[in-house]
């Protein structure tokens, strides 16, 4: 069958992106067609579309996705046609999409296609993050850069729910009530107020055991400061561009401290660990730990419209393309 896809035939800037009409063959053996009614857009597509991650071209863009099983291949038992699933897998940004029948899972009702289609991956992230990289515990304090962002919402509000106090920073002061009405107890301006010692005064010294950074460079050294002794930076995103050219023994000097460059696909890459990282995100929008607001939303067809804004940082929540 033929189906519309944003494609990049070339790495670069947005304009590479391209509405191609392809041809899609049937699900094969223990895969499934999803017609896609949502589709979530992610930091990380911008990665792949600029040549930062290595992909093989012609590639076809996204990650995620929520909608109706079309039709399934031979040995799928854990789902059917007609079903409602969201998925992570490459391939998303499609009218259909094929994929591996172990990467769909079942929707609630209580969640939408627009939801899911932007939750899960942002979901599973903070979930790995908060519950796997660095268990976060009540009564502890964290720091998240890009509080704001479409995962930085969702992982405050659950670490808020476990009953951490959380800090988070952004970029602009419209930022600052978004955060906090997700959870944030304070927000720094990082473009008017030292970061640094603003988390010194908000922990009387003591700073964080913990800080999250998808930025990248610009935010490195400020993150190691920010880190109390043995303390530990998880560093998942390059927002700002690649950490390189570090001098280890920079963590000596700050206090022993601990670095971590986790990817989802290392702590939920199985099937079963998959299952449950999903599971786990799903259940906690149904009893209320999680509220996900799609604060944007693009034709399919505009895809290049949508990354333009998401690396000019004019988005807040999630966003989602519409086929």
């Amino acid at each position: 069958m033929k189906t519309k896809a944003i494609r990049i035939h070339k790495t670069g800037g947005p304009e590479v992106l391209q509405l191609d009409e392809i041809d899609l063959a049937p699900p094969g053996p223990g895969e499934i067609r999803v017609r896609n009614k949502a589709i979530g857009l992610n930091f990380i597509e911008t990665y792949f579309r600029s040549g930062l991650y290595p992909v093989q071209l012609p590639f076809t863009l996204g990650s995620e996705a929520a909608g109706i099983v079309d039709e399934v291949g031979a040995g799928v038992t854990n789902v059917k046609t007609g079903d409602r699933v969201a998925y992570n897998s490459a391939g998303a940004y499609a009218e259909f999409t094929n994929l591996p029948a172990t990467r769909a899972l079942p929707v609630p009702d209580k969640v939408s296609d627009e939801q899911a289609a932007s939750l899960l991956l942002k979901g599973a992230t903070a979930e790995y993050l908060i519950f796997r990289t660095y268990q976060v515990k009540k009564g502890e304090t964290i720091l998240w850069h890009a509080a704001a962002g479409g995962v930085g919402l969702i992982a405050a509000q659950w670490a808020k729910h476990i009953g951490a106090t959380v800090i988070g920073t952004v970029g602009s002061d419209d930022k600052i009530a978004i955060a906090k009405a997700h959870g944030c107890d304070h927000v720094i301006n990082y473009r008017k107020e030292n970061v640094v010692e603003r988390v010194k005064e908000l922990t009387g010294g003591k700073k964080v055991p913990v800080v999250y950074d998808g930025v990248g460079k610009d935010t490195f050294e400020m993150s190691l400061d920010c880190l109390s002794p043995r303390g530990l930076l998880v560093s998942f995103g390059n927002a700002s561009g690649p950490i390189t050219g570090i001098n280890l023994g920079i963590l000596s000097q700050k206090g022993s401290l601990y670095v971590t460059r986790p990817t989802l696909f290392t702590y939920a890459g199985a099937p079963k660990d998959y299952a449950e990282v999903g599971a786990h995100v799903f259940d906690a929008v149904a009893k209320g730990a999680i509220k996900v607001e799609v604060n944007q939303r693009y034709k399919l067809a505009d895809a290049a419209s949508a990354h333009r804004d998401l690396e000019a940082r004019k988005t807040t929540g999630a966003t989602v393309l519409v086929p």
